[in-house]
């Protein structure tokens, strides 16, 4: 298997993670179809999503079962509002296409937010850098190596 960039970002900081490959020949790559593909709970599968205000850039990482609160989001990252960046704009930004967008290895380190349900587990899966592979990791270690913060920003 080919290591991707955020792989050889955890290497380079020597943080154990493991690799999980999924089938993605059927074309369900959304989020709760990789978490059952992956045998995971639901709950410990995150997405990684992109936002933009007056050309900054800032990433989201939430469980996959759970929507991005715009506003909440532009209060946690110190901004009047956010907007989601467009899936065309997605590779350019951030070296991932939609689907295979790590918070790890983008091709610059943007301000980066947890949902808070990341502080009530040990372990999560994130993608891996592309599609059909995710990353199981420790949810500190992620947190520090994206130098993230937890926030309040998903949907009640």
């Amino acid at each position: 298997m080919q290591k991707t960039n955020a792989m050889r970002m955890l290497d380079k900081a020597k943080i154990h993670y493991d690799v999980h490959e999924y089938d993605t020949s059927d074309g369900q790559i959304d989020g709760v179809s990789v978490a059952n593909k992956c045998h995971q709970p639901i709950d410990h599968v995150y997405k990684t999503l992109v936002t933009t205000h007056d050309h900054d850039y800032f990433v989201f990482v939430i469980p996959v079962d759970q929507e991005l609160d715009l506003k909440k989001c532009a209060k946690a990252a110190g901004v009047k509002s956010v907007e989601m960046v467009h899936v065309k704009d997605l590779l350019k930004i951030t070296g991932y296409i939609r689907g295979g967008c790590s918070p790890i290895g983008m091709k610059k380190q943007f301000q980066t937010f947890f949902a808070s349900d990341i502080s009530k587990i040990d372990w999560l899966y994130v993608s891996g850098g592309k599609i059909g592979l995710q990353i199981q990791i420790g949810s500190q270690d992620l947190i520090h190596i994206t130098n993230g913060k937890i926030a309040d920003i998903v949907v009640d």
